[in-house]
């Protein structure tokens, strides 16, 4: 029997992961379905690979599944531990990847549908990879999980395990490397001064 898409839209991550613990698959859906598109982001961002990326979060949220009997509610949210395991996945597979060429890495694929909005976007988005590939990767972790998945820093703290004044000091750090980086870029990249 199907149940209704909206029947977990209220409950807690926590609580679908108890769910599922329990033996409801359907509480692991939604929360696959709810989790997956934020770390897959993260992953995305963090390695500039889509097919690396998948990979990464498939083998995260193996990891959180085989953890849900074990789960401890209040110790850390499910999203916390979640971006903690892909930034550490994403570290590992980003050391032993060190010495790649970059003309081996494929270019990250774009949905777009315009041609030249596809070729505009794309050359925002390599250019802003280029630019976090420049950063060192703590500086490059803090600022993507700040200011492209919006965490707020106490959370960052937790992911990184490190102190809050530590995370400001990473991404103040982060964000002038970038403003640097992709000064001289705006009109290559459809910015202009208003």
């Amino acid at each position: 029997m199907e149940m209704p898409r909206d029947t977990f839209q209220d409950a807690s991550d926590d609580a679908l992961l108890v769910l599922y613990a329990n033996g409801d698959p359907l509480a692991a859906r939604a929360l696959t379905l709810r989790l997956t598109p934020k770390v897959f982001g993260h992953a995305f961002r963090l390695l500039g690979d889509r097919a690396e990326a998948e990979d990464v979060v498939q083998d995260a949220l193996v990891r959180l599944w085989k953890l849900a009997p074990d789960w401890r509610q209040g110790e850390a949210k499910v999203t916390t531990w979640l971006y903690r395991v892909v930034a550490n996945l994403c570290t590992d597979r980003l050391r032993k990847t060190r010495g790649v060429a970059l003309d081996s890495v494929p270019e990250p694929e774009d949905d777009t549908a315009s041609a030249a909005d596809a070729m505009q976007q794309r050359s925002r988005v390599d250019a802003l990879q280029e630019a976090l590939n420049t950063l060192p990767d703590r500086q490059k972790q803090a600022v993507i999980l700040r200011h492209i998945e919006g965490l707020n820093n106490p959370e960052i703290a937790e992911i990184m395990e490190i102190g809050v004044e530590a995370v400001e000091s990473l991404t103040a750090r982060g964000k002038r490397a970038l403003a640097k980086a992709l000064a001289g870029r705006k009109d290559e990249l459809g910015y202009s001064d208003d």
